[in-house]
């Protein structure tokens, strides 16, 4: 039929221009419409924290870390990220106590961190100070002695032997991995997020490893939970597509490059490719994790101050107010300068710089998202696009606005001090300062005057 109808559109075209619009009228190019993921309303101004509940207090359980939410309230964070819940696996583990990551058992709670009451008692406490609760999920693998392998060893990957393996090339092995395309695996994984969901009344989850993992059964599981409670999810991966399923995933690269810009191997310059690729190729409303530190990055490249170093605190204010979803790994605000052991108990030494202010800063930067809507996470907030300066290798400037509400950023990103004019009239105005409160008016002829590392946060209309 629609070749017939081409063909009669070409007769009568008398042009070439003719034969295009004729062909144009003919085909439909528009895109499939696809239902649009359904962001909790929570989500909004999500912050994360993740809790190592291990090494998060002296006694490494869910009892001693409940008592820690109204701290955790006052900090201002409201999502909370509880790393794997579940029995470790003894065969093949590493360390004495094992990672979290290596699942002896998906419907039960690790002894060694409480039991499932003490979880649904810090899940309602968590609740009840109007904070969501998120538990890590491991997916793509699990422990070598967990049940299902003795029970069904055909849901598992083989290898050129016909064993059990590990994930390949990564150093895991005290894991083995699912077959996913076996319909028992996605039964078998994908009840027990739902029951987590009904049992435990969480809100969500961190999905490890997520692109292992088919999307189509993320993107089908997603909808089932959404059933019964309005989820968040954030996986551990980057690429566009997984939003179909996932309100977040990891910016791996943003991490890596503020790292870089710190340790001197790159300019501010080296930004521009992260937020482009952030524009052109993610949905509008896709939120993005670029974290400071977190548990592996903890445990694998060092504390934050060896990581950045004078770097740290505009890099932390970078986090909260760029375009994307801001997160805490427990200890950060409490300036915690150590390498966590991951695989061995090691709590977080509370008091060891009692003279810290990362704490206030984060509170203070969590209050400012908070005042104004141009920071909000997703579509809910302004895009952000860079402001033009005569000192780009070392000035990081833009802006983020959205109905009557506008923030300015002006990072200097280099460990010297910087003297810049603002070329684009984009940020011409007067603000309020975030560090003093103070009017500030930016624009024309005025210098942009910032120590090393030193930043400001503009906002009007808040």
């Amino acid at each position: 039929m629609i070749r017939a109808a081409l063909a009669a559109a070409l007769a009568l075209a008398a042009t070439p221009a003719a034969a295009q619009q004729a062909i144009a009228s003919t085909y439909n190019w528009h895109p499939a419409r696809l239902a649009p993921l359904q962001h909790p309303g929570w989500s909004r101004d999500a912050v994360l924290y993740q809790i190592n509940t291990r090494q998060f207090t002296r006694e490494g359980t869910f009892k001693a870390a409940e008592k820690q939410l109204p701290r955790l309230k006052k900090l201002g964070v409201n999502v909370l990220w509880l790393m794997p819940i579940h029995p470790i696996g003894e065969k093949n583990r590493k360390g004495s106590l094992g990672s979290p990551y290596s699942v002896k058992d998906y419907y039960a709670v690790n002894p060694e961190l409480g039991t499932l009451a003490d979880l649904k008692s810090f899940v309602a406490a968590a609740h009840q100070q109007d904070m969501k609760v998120v538990i890590d999920w491991v997916a793509n693998h699990t422990a070598w002695d967990n049940k299902l392998a003795t029970d069904h060893p055909d849901w598992y990957e083989k290898d050129w032997k016909g064993d059990f393996r590990p994930t390949p090339w990564w150093d895991w092995s005290d894991i083995i991995d699912l077959d996913w395309s076996q319909d028992g695996v996605r039964s078998h994984v994908g009840e027990a997020m739902l029951y987590w969901v009904r049992e435990a009344d969480i809100d969500g989850f961190r999905a490890d490893v997520a692109g292992y993992v088919p999307l189509d059964f993320w993107t089908m599981v997603r909808a089932r939970l959404d059933r019964i409670k309005p989820v968040f999810l954030l996986a551990e991966w980057k690429t566009p597509e997984m939003h179909r399923a996932f309100d977040a995933t990891y910016a791996w690269e943003w991490h890596n490059q503020v790292k870089a810009i710190a340790e001197g191997k790159a300019d501010a310059t080296s930004l521009y490719g992260y937020y482009a690729e952030n524009e052109s190729n993610w949905p509008a409303d896709a939120m993005r994790m670029g974290y400071i530190e977190n548990h592996d990055s903890n445990a694998w490249d060092g504390s934050q101050y060896e990581i950045f170093g004078a770097a740290l605190e505009p890099m932390i204010a970078l986090s909260f107010t760029h375009e994307g979803l801001p997160m805490i790994y427990n200890g950060q605000e409490a300036c915690n300068a150590k390498r966590l052991a991951f695989f061995e108990r090691d709590p977080i030494d509370w008091q060891a710089k009692p003279d810290c202010q990362l704490g206030a800063l984060f509170t203070d930067l969590i209050a400012f998202r908070k005042t104004n809507s141009a920071l909000a996470n997703g579509a809910w907030g302004g895009r952000m696009t860079k402001l033009e300066n005569d000192q780009p290798k070392q000035l990081f400037s833009w802006v983020r606005q959205v109905r009557g509400n506008k923030v300015v950023g002006l990072f200097n990103l280099s460990n010297q001090p910087v003297s810049a004019t603002l070329t684009a009239a984009l940020g011409d105005g007067t603000y309020r300062d975030f560090a003093t409160g103070a009017p500030a008016t930016i624009g024309g002829d005025r210098k942009v005057e910032l120590p090393a590392w030193g930043y400001k946060l503009l906002a009007s209309g808040n």
